[in-house]
């Protein structure tokens, strides 16, 4: 059964027409334990994307080739969607969890934003700031598949990770991995950020809001 409904695929199709520019890669890591409940949907949205649009192009790794993972900037959960410039091993913008509910959107929204060319829109002010980032910084951004403000802070962290190299923007599943959203303050309201573990806010705020918490986190660390 297909979990792209077709009347989402007949808009997607008309989207990625529209918008998708160079080929994408939509990289993604699964493991065969129980323990992951998801990875076989996930590698099933992988291809039916890929299947609506040539350019968009799917990987599949298994969890455990640590090669892949290293390469991939360090992929340490599963199942993980890593969106990419097709050719480019690059693991700036991550999903830990089955992409599904409103994070689906999210996901949508990279592809384009990666086939455009690295191109993410963000006020003057966001952009100001992150543009003088030069050393690492990892924005995690936890969410529930039923939350309607969580894509608002994904797509954020993950523009601002397309506009710098230095930025990592990873969305976390927060019912799936449940103890790790425990672990960095009790995740009790999404979305929750968290900024090299240790810069941390709640809720889906403007974007040069949330870029003021990254150069604080930035001037840190």
């Amino acid at each position: 059964m297909a979990l792209i409904r077709d009347e989402d695929r007949k808009y997607l199709s008309e989207e990625f027409e529209k918008y998708l520019k160079d080929k994408v890669d939509l990289v993604i890591f699964k493991s065969d334990s129980e323990d992951c409940k998801y990875c076989e949907q996930t590698v099933e949205i992988g291809k039916e994307l890929a299947s609506i649009n040539s350019k968009i192009n799917l990987i599949v790794y298994d969890f455990s080739d640590e090669k892949a993972r290293e390469e991939y900037g360090g992929v340490t959960k599963y199942p993980a969607v890593v969106v990419a410039k097709s050719g480019e091993k690059d693991g700036r913008i991550k999903y830990y969890g089955l992409p599904s509910g409103y994070e689906f959107g999210s996901l949508v929204e990279d592809i384009k934003n990666v086939s455009r060319g690295g191109e993410a829109p963000v006020s003057s002010k966001a952009l100001e700031v992150i543009s003088k980032i030069d050393k690492p910084i990892k924005i995690k951004v936890y969410v529930t598949p039923t939350c309607p403000y969580c894509p608002r802070a994904v797509g954020t962290a993950h523009k601002f990770a397309i506009l710098n190299k230095n930025i990592t923007g990873e969305m976390i599943e927060s019912l799936e991995f449940e103890s790790e959203a425990e672990e960095v303050g009790g995740v009790s309201s999404v979305p929750h950020v968290v900024i090299n573990d240790e810069v941390q806010f709640v809720g889906a705020l403007p974007d040069d809001q949330f870029a003021q918490y990254v150069k604080e986190a930035y001037e840190n660390a």
